[in-house]
C-alpha cells in the first residue's frame, strides 16, 4: 500500500524533525548556513505531467480539463485527430515496435504512452526523440496557451504521450514522496539541452560574435517581426496532418548571433574535431557549429572568488576525452547510439575561455564522473565531494528520448542518491534533481512571462536532503536559476547578472520573482 502523501505545517515539520518543545515553544530551525554541500543532478528532457502528472498532491493531469489539452494546428482550427507520430513511436530493434502508421487517428488530448490498451510501451523502452529547440519551444507554447505542441513538433502527436507511473515503477517517484517534489519548476531558458545547461550555470545565452561574417553565418535563424516565431518555408505542410513543419532556417543562432540551439564546445572534448594540423586541445574552429570560447561570468567564477571548492562531474568524460587523444572518438563525434554516448554539448563549462585546456581552473573544477558514474560516486563515499557539486550522467543514463530510456536513468539517479544518504557529508547536504528541459514533451501549466530567454516548459524537480521537508510539494515558483539563486544565497555571493534580468522581466510582466528554493527545506527563513 502506497503512503498517503502527508502536507506538512509548520508544527508538522518541528515535530518531524523533533524541534517541537514541550510548553508549546518551537526550538530555533537550523538557518541556510548549516547546509555545507550542494550536490545538483541534471537529467534529460521531460515535462512534469510526462513523468509526475499523476503525482498525489501536485498540479498534474487531474487538473487537465478536455479544452485545456486540445491541440490546435498551424491555422488555429482544432484537430479532428493528433497527427500521426511521425516515424513511429519505436523502432525496429525496441519492443514494442510502434508504427507510424499504428498511432493514426488518436485522440486529441493527452494520453499515456505505458496503456496496456494502447501502445503498451514501458519506460524501459526507448521512445523516438522530438524536437527541444529555442524557437520552436515558444511557438508550442503559444503565449501560454500550451495547444500547439503538435503543431510545431516533428513526431507529431507524441508530444501529447505521459507515463501512468507510481513508487513501484520509478525511483525517484519514492523519493519525491520521501522528500520534496517542486510542481512548479520550469526550465530556466526556451528549447534545448544546450541552451538549458547554459542557463544551469551563468543564467547567461552563449554568443557568436560577428557570426554574419563566420564560418556559421548560415547557422542564422529566419524570424517573424514578433521575434518568437520562425518563418515558415512555402513548401511546409498546411496542416501538421500531414506532416512536420518546414522554415525558411530554423537554425542554431538568433538574428543578432546568440547562440540558443546546439553548438559544439571550442575545446575537447567536443562535437567537431580538431583543425587538420591544429591543436588537438581545440575543436576546428572552422566549422560552423563551434562556438568561439565565451567570457561571461559564470558561478564557478562567483564561488572561486569566495574560496568555495566546486566541480561539475561529467559521466564518461574521461573516456569521451581519451577517445579525442587517441582518434577512436566515435563516442564524442557525430552521431552514436552506443554506450556511454557522451554528449558534449552537456558540458557546459567547457565552453569558457577561464576553463581552456592547460589551465589549473580546468584541472580543478572539470572532473571526470568516471563510466556510470564511478568516480563521482567514490568521492561521495569517500566524503571528498567539494561544497558545490553538479553531476551530469552519460548519455545512457540520462533519460533522453531518442536514444535511451526513463528506466535506465532514473534507476542511476536513485543509486546514486543512495549512496549520498549513506556519505559522511550527508547531514549537512542538499541534492537537487532536476531535468534540463522538457524534451519537447506537452505540460499544461503556462510558464511565467519572462524575458526574451525564458522561463520556459515546466519540469520535475526533487530536493533531496535531511534538512528537506518530507512528503511536501512544493507550489513555489522556480525555475534552473533557482538552483544558482540558492547556492548564491547560501554562499554569500553576488546576483549573477541574468537572474537580475530575469527578476526585472518577471515584474514587468506583473509576476514575482523565481524562489531560491529555501521553501523545500525545515530551515530559518
Amino acid at each position: 500500500m502506497n503512503k498517503k502523501l502527508v502536507y506538512a505545517t509548520p508544527i508538522a515539520i518541528a515535530t518531524a524533525i523533533g524541534l517541537y518543545a514541550c510548553g508549546g515553544s518551537v526550538a530555533t530551525l537550523p538557518d541556510i548556513k548549516s547546509v555545507q554541500n550542494v550536490v545538483v543532478i541534471y537529467a534529460e528532457n521531460r515535462s512534469f505531467d510526462n513523468l509526475y502528472g499523476q503525482f498525489p498532491g501536485a498540479n498534474g493531469l487531474q487538473n487537465v480539463t478536455a479544452a485545456s489539452a486540445q491541440q490546435l494546428d498551424r491555422d488555429g482550427s482544432v484537430f479532428a485527430t493528433l497527427p500521426q507520430i511521425w516515424n513511429g513511436l519505436t523502432q525496429t530493434g525496441v519492443t514494442p515496435v510502434v508504427t507510424q502508421a499504428m498511432t493514426a487517428n488518436l485522440p486529441n488530448a493527452a494520453f499515456a504512452i505505458d496503456d496496456p490498451n494502447g501502445f503498451n510501451t514501458p519506460i524501459s523502452a526507448t521512445t523516438r526523440d522530438l524536437y527541444h529547440r529555442f524557437y520552436e519551444n515558444q511557438m508550442q507554447i503559444n503565449g501560454g496557451k500550451n495547444d500547439k505542441f503538435a503543431a510545431f513538433a516533428d513526431s507529431g502527436g507524441l508530444v501529447m504521450g505521459h507515463y501512468t507511473l507510481n513508487a513501484d515503477k520509478l525511483p525517484l517517484w519514492k523519493i519525491a514522496q520521501q522528500y520534496t517534489l517542486a510542481d512548479n519548476f520550469f526550465m530556466g531558458a526556451f528549447g534545448g539541452s544546450f541552451l538549458n545547461h547554459q542557463w544551469l550555470v551563468c543564467a547567461c545565452t552563449p554568443v557568436y560574435p560577428n557570426a554574419s561574417t563566420s564560418p556559421a553565418a548560415t547557422s542564422v535563424s529566419t524570424v517573424d517581426p514578433d521575434g518568437v516565431s520562425l518563418t515558415l518555408a512555402s513548401n511546409s505542410p498546411a496542416s501538421a496532418l500531414t506532416g512536420p513543419p518546414k522554415f525558411v532556417n530554423s537554425g542554431n543562432l538568433t538574428p543578432d548571433f546568440y547562440a540558443v540551439n546546439t553548438m559544439q564546445p571550442p575545446y575537447q572534448p567536443s562535437g567537431n574535431k580538431a583543425a587538420s594540423g591544429g591543436d588537438a586541445n581545440l575543436a576546428d574552429p572552422g566549422l560552423a557549429t563551434t562556438l568561439p570560447p565565451q567570457t561571461q561570468q559564470h558561478i564557478g567564477d562567483l564561488l572561486s572568488n569566495a574560496g568555495v571548492s566546486w566541480a561539475w562531474y561529467g559521466g564518461a568524460w574521461g573516456a569521451a576525452l581519451s577517445a579525442t587523444q587517441t582518434g577512436t572518438a566515435g563516442v564524442v563525434y557525430g552521431a552514436n547510439l552506443s554506450a556511454p554516448n557522451f554528449q558534449p554539448h552537456h558540458q557546459p563549462f567547457n565552453y569558457f575561455a577561464d576553463l581552456a585546456p592547460g589551465t589549473t581552473n580546468r584541472a580543478t573544477h572539470l572532473l571526470d564522473g568516471g563510466m556510470n558514474g564511478a568516480s563521482f560516486i567514490a568521492d561521495i563515499d569517500a566524503g571528498k565531494l567539494p561544497q558545490v557539486a553538479f553531476y551530469k550522467p552519460q548519455g545512457n543514463l540520462n533519460e533522453h528520448a531518442g536514444y535511451t530510456d526513463v528506466a535506465s536513468g532514473d534507476q542511476h539517479i536513485a543509486d546514486v542518491i543512495s549512496h549520498l544518504q549513506k556519505s559522511p557529508q550527508w547531514k549537512n547536504m542538499v541534492v537537487i534533481v532536476t531535468y534540463d528541459e522538457n524534451g519537447g514533451f506537452w505540460d499544461h501549466v503556462a510558464p511565467p512571462k519572462g524575458d526574451r530567454w525564458g522561463p520556459g516548459t515546466r519540469i520535475p524537480a526533487i530536493i533531496v536532503s535531511p534538512l528537506a521537508k518530507q512528503g511536501f510539494v512544493d507550489h513555489t515558483q522556480y525555475d534552473t536559476t533557482s538552483i544558482l539563486r540558492f547556492i548564491t544565497h547560501r554562499f554569500s555571493l553576488p546576483a549573477l547578472p541574468g537572474i537580475t534580468a530575469r527578476d526585472n522581466a518577471l515584474a514587468a510582466n506583473s509576476g514575482k520573482p523565481m524562489g531560491d528554493l529555501t521553501n523545500a527545506l525545515n530551515i530559518a527563513h
